[in-house]
């Protein structure tokens, strides 16, 4: 095998490590270990999707978008988490997020990765037989930062026009 299939292949297996165990911290409700894993430059988007005719462009707002944050506002968000207040999750959501399809480029910066991948989130709350299937595209940037993988950017491009699910307090 040459040494660059090699570097490619070791890359991708440590990329998909990270993806692997990021899902296992949010499907486990360890949010402030997640955040830990974010850069302080951390952008997270989650456009909203609107139908459109192709000519029109990619099918997704300008305007308004689910969630537009930074690190200060996910920071909120799982402060939010941490107390009383989260009625929106209490009792908390069962989750499960299958992340599939991983396509690796290069990144703009230097030790940064744009990361492709689909998401499939699966929800459940309290006992209620229902419960919510979420899918997109996850569009990613990580970066290795004191050695370690580190999300940089993250833009979630859900294949729903009109979410499935009452509210979205969950990191997709």
């Amino acid at each position: 095998m040459l040494a660059e299939e090699q570097d490619l292949r070791q890359l991708r297996e440590e990329i998909e490590a990270f993806l692997m165990e990021e899902a296992e911290l949010l499907d486990d409700g360890r949010l402030r270990e997640w955040l830990e894993r974010c850069t302080d430059d951390i952008r997270y988007e989650v456009p909203v999707r609107v139908t459109r005719e192709r000519s029109s462009g990619r099918g997704l707002s300008r305007d308004m978008a689910h969630w537009t944050d930074d690190w200060t506002a996910l920071e909120m968000r799982v402060l939010r988490q941490e107390t009383e207040y989260a009625w929106a999750e209490d009792p908390p959501s069962r989750t499960r997020h299958f992340v599939t399809n991983l396509r690796l480029s290069a990144g703009d910066g230097e030790d940064e990765v744009a990361v492709r991948s689909n998401v499939l989130l699966f929800r459940s709350r309290g006992d209620s037989p229902n419960h919510d299937l979420i899918s997109g595209e996850r569009r990613d940037v990580v970066r290795r930062v004191d050695g370690r993988w580190k999300l940089a950017r993250r833009t979630v491009i859900l294949d729903h026009s009109t979410l499935p699910t009452h509210n979205l307090p969950i990191i997709l």
